[in-house]
């Protein structure tokens, strides 16, 4: 379960943060985790929840978006969506594809107090 130390670096780098600004409490963080990126939200979420007790993420209100995955075509450039990291073209079924978008994996904002 490798979410836990996911969840561990995040922690530590809101820590981090919060420390250099000088600040006592996160209120709101928010990731982008891409459905491609390998984790599993509702481990990383419990990761979260259970790791951030006694940090100065502990009240605070934790939003997780993921973005659509998308492809392009390298033979026809056709864009789509991807549901996997070695889809076929929908339009041409080449498989000389590259991912887009949905392998990220960061911290979009952090609201301190």
């Amino acid at each position: 379960m490798h979410e836990l130390s996911i969840a561990r670096s995040i922690i530590g780098a809101v820590q981090k943060e919060a420390s250099r600004k000088g600040a006592a409490t996160v209120r709101q963080l928010e990731l982008l985790v891409g459905p491609l990126s390998g984790v599993e939200l509702p481990s990383l979420e419990f990761g979260l929840q259970v790791l951030s007790r006694g940090s100065v993420l502990e009240d605070a209100v934790i939003n997780i978006t993921s973005p659509k995955a998308e492809g392009k075509c390298l033979d026809c450039g056709a864009v789509f969506e991807l549901t996997f990291h070695y889809a076929a073209c929908p339009v041409c079924g080449s498989f000389r594809t590259e991912v887009l978008s949905g392998k990220e994996l960061k911290i979009l904002s952090i609201v301190i107090e």
